[in-house]
């Protein structure tokens, strides 16, 4: 079995320090709300016709302004009637050299894709690289179980209305396989960082003993 999953991986290219401290711990359980999230990547269609059903969903952007990207995606994307009607949800891929699960595999025009749905905010234009890291885990076990190459994979962002198709290119490849490796060295804690935007919303920010300090103070 491979040694690491994709939320590992994900993690390691996020927060090494982030990583040990899940690995001594458990990983917690996945919040309510952000399943609440990931159930709309099954609810495009539903959310463009049922108001009701709009005005309740968990989305972060005006109704209407949800609706325009969603009918945008509809016309755009190649794939969009494969992505509202997968042929697997929650499947367990094993790969070489990771594990774990995508919210979607769906029949794309070249083949399978896998697509994982995340609760965030997307970026102004592709994705997060750690969220990158798990795209092509994904991509690279899927790959992996049916035997022919997949160097595509969909992150759904449902919350804003947001799609967005990855290519599994030589960069993220290699932010991929920076990762992996990552993830393999960890023994013991990395080294702490002095400041960084990760730290405040983190889970272990009590206990990781990173030093931050206020912009005041940096300035002095």
């Amino acid at each position: 079995m491979p040694t690491h999953t994709f939320r590992e991986l994900e993690t390691a290219a996020y927060c090494p320090r982030k990583l040990y401290y899940r690995r001594r711990d458990g990983a917690g359980e996945i919040p309510d709300e952000i399943e609440a999230v990931r159930r709309l990547a099954l609810d495009y269609e539903r959310l463009l016709t049922d108001d009701a059903a709009l005005l309740a969903a968990p989305i972060e952007v005006g109704p209407d302004e949800y609706r325009d990207r969603i009918r945008g995606l509809r016309d755009r994307l190649a794939d969009w009637d494969a992505l509202v009607a997968p042929t697997a949800t929650d499947a367990y891929l094993e790969g070489k050299d990771a594990r774990g699960v995508a919210h979607k595999v769906v029949a794309g025009q070249d083949g399978p894709v896998p697509s994982l749905v995340f609760a965030g905010r997307p970026p102004e234009d592709g994705v997060w690289e750690p969220q990158t890291v798990r795209l092509v885990a994904a991509a690279k076990a899927l790959s992996w179980e049916r035997e022919r190459d997949i160097d595509t994979a969909y992150a759904e962002y449902p919350a804003y209305g947001v799609i967005r198709r990855v290519d599994v290119n030589a960069r993220r490849a290699g932010v991929y396989r920076r990762a992996v490796r990552t993830a393999d060295s960890i023994d013991g804690p990395p080294g702490r960082v002095r400041t960084d935007a990760k730290c405040p919303p983190c889970e272990f920010g009590d206990d990781c003993g990173v030093k931050t300090r206020s912009l005041r103070s940096m300035l002095r």
